[in-house]
Parts: structure tokens; sequence; C-alpha cells
């Protein structure tokens, strides 16, 4: 089985930034084009960059629409034409702005010269957000690698990788964005990070690779949780904590087959029993949606 390497930046684009103000999307730019001469040179395949790379999060921004790029109108394209490359295909975190006004925390497959897709997050935040939450799950697929990419905390919920590895992706990208107040990002954030992403590749027998943005500034500070994990949970690399650097490893382009766990029809009273337990977290949801729409 042909192998297929990937890289992440793990700080110097990262750590940058969460230390530019925000809005810096020329600079950002210009720094993930680096990066992209070096993966050419190197022949590594795929560029993963962190949640929100390109001018920050609008959560942490006074003016988000200052930096907010628009897909529909071609925007998108134009910003990423100087990360064109015929050989590697970089996957790129941006605040999307979409009709009515609505953020979205968004990330882009560009490939050779053309946005082939945008993923929209799912879950902006554990408590509020300036961001609207996506509704899609899809696959991208570059050359033999079928994918899916989950932002920071979708990756936390087991149910978008299993749609996404049940459309065929053999590998998980998840574009990251830990920059938090001290207070609430502490050292343990790249551990709790590490064993989701080694649950998400065990579940359902695809790779994971996370990007991260990693630093200090006045009031955040983020410690790195970039790394590559293969599919059968073994750790293939990790970035060094609070440090500069580069993660690259080989993932198969395949999923693991049999996917481990996929076969609980073997036993009718388990999925009949799972199937009634979606069925009542669907009726839950959907009463929930009724209350808010009668508000």
């Amino acid at each position: 089985m042909r192998q297929s390497p990937v890289v992440l930046p793990s700080s110097i684009d990262p750590c940058l930034q969460l230390l530019l103000p925000a809005g810096s999307t020329e600079l950002a730019l210009s720094l993930i084009r680096e990066r992209v001469e070096w993966c050419e040179s190197e022949g590594v395949e795929i560029l993963c960059c962190p949640e929100g790379v390109l001018g920050g999060l609008a959560d942490y921004a006074p003016r988000p629409m200052a930096f907010a790029i628009d897909v529909e109108g071609g925007q998108l394209h134009t910003a990423l034409a100087p990360l064109a490359s015929n050989r590697v295909t970089t996957i790129v975190g941006f605040t999307e702005r979409a009709s009515r006004g609505r953020l979205f925390n968004s990330a882009a497959v560009f490939h050779r010269g053309s946005v082939i897709g945008v993923y929209r997050k799912l879950y902006p935040a554990i408590n509020k957000s300036v961001y609207a939450a996506g509704d899609k799950m899809p696959v991208f697929t570059v050359g033999d690698l079928t994918f899916g990419i989950v932002i920071c905390l979708d990756s936390t919920y087991y149910e978008p990788a299993r749609i996404m590895a049940a459309q065929g992706a053999a590998a998980l990208f998840v574009p990251t964005n830990n920059g938090m107040p001290p207070t609430r990002g502490g050292p343990e954030l790249p551990a709790e990070a590490r064993n989701k992403d080694i649950a998400r590749a065990v579940e359902n027998g695809v790779s994971v690779v996370r990007a991260d943005v990693v630093g200090r500034t006045s009031d955040l500070v983020s410690y790195g949780s970039s790394g590559i994990v293969g599919r059968s949970g073994t750790v293939l690399g990790v970035a060094k904590r609070l440090e500069a650097g580069l993660v690259v490893a080989d993932i198969e382009t395949a999923p693991r087959e049999p996917r481990p766990g996929w076969d609980a029809s073997r036993n009718p009273a388990v999925a009949s029993e799972y199937a009634q337990l979606v069925a009542r977290a669907f009726a839950i949801t959907e009463h929930s949606i009724d209350i808010m729409k009668s508000v």
C-alpha cells in the first residue's frame, strides 16, 4: 500500500498566528508559502495548518468582519493564490463571511491552485461564539487519499468522524487553536487532545492529523497539541511543547479494514438498542428546535 507523507506546522506558523494582530492575513500567507516550498522540496503532499491561521479567531477580535473571507464571491480563491502548488495540497483555517452577516469557522482545501472544498466547524465553542454552526460533514479526495476535516472541538465528538469514515475517509485532519487564557488552557491540554486523536483513530480505523497553534501572548497561551496518529492508534509523531517545529509522517491512504467495532449488527439486540438511543436523542433535538422557534 502506497503511503502519503503529510506534514503539519506545530509552531512557527501557529505561533505567529497567535502573536500577530488579528487580520494579519498577508503575513500569515507569506509564512505558509515558505512551508509549502519546504514541503515541495521534501516530497510532502499535504500541509495542514491550524484553525483560524488566516487572521485569527473571530471570538478574540474586536472587528472580525475586517478579516473574514467571502467564499462564494471568489475572495477565498484570490486570497489563497500565493499558496498554489502542483505538488502540495494545503488545508487552511480561516473565518468565512457568509450570507445574512453570518460567520463560520472554516477550513479550505487548496489543491493545485483551486479551492476544492470548504468545511465549516460544527461545534463553534463550548459556551458561546460569534460563529454559526456548520451542518455538513463532507469528505475530500486528493490523489489516492480520501479524508475528512474536523476543527478543534469537533474532534471531541465521535459522530462527525464516524460519518466521514462511513463515506470512505482514510484520514481526519484537525485544524486546532488551543490559544486560551492560562486559567483555561493548561499544560494538560496536549495530552487530552492526543487521547481524543487516538480514540477517533481506533474507533474508525483512520489516521488523525492535528495542527495546533503554540506560544504565549500577554493573555493567551497554547502549549501545542500538534501530532499524527496512525489508523491503529499508534502515535507517529508529536510536536515539542511550547517549541517551534514541524511534524512529518507517512500515513496509509486506505482505512483499516475491517474497521474495529463497526459490526454491531452481528447482535440484533445491540443494533436495535442503539437505534432507539439515536432516535430518542434526535427527538429531543427536534423538540428543542421547536421550542426555540416558538420563543
